[in-house]
């Protein structure tokens, strides 16, 4: 029952990171995002991973903190490409 909620958590949290990757991708702005916010989630969803390699419970939940950090991993790239849009702008 435990892997289920967990599994649930993270689909939950992954629902909203594609919606968050497409915001970034449109908006071409860096200003209301937080990259620090993003890699402590990107490092949660590491220690996730690590701590399911650590206590041999490999199983599909693995699948979604993988998909997730992956997701957070693309919106970081987003932010430095944005931030490049921004500092454009500036000049």
């Amino acid at each position: 029952m435990s892997e289920i909620l967990e599994s649930l958590m993270l689909i939950f949290f992954g629902i909203s990171w594609p919606l968050n990757i497409i915001k970034s991708w449109r908006a071409k702005t860096a200003m209301g995002k937080s990259f620090l916010f993003l890699l402590f989630v990107f490092f949660a969803y590491i220690f996730g991973i690590l701590s399911k390699f650590t206590s041999e419970r490999l199983n599909y939940v693995l699948i979604f903190y993988i998909a997730n950090c992956l997701m957070v991993a693309g919106d970081m790239i987003l932010y430095f490409r944005n931030r490049n849009y921004d500092k454009r702008q500036n000049t």
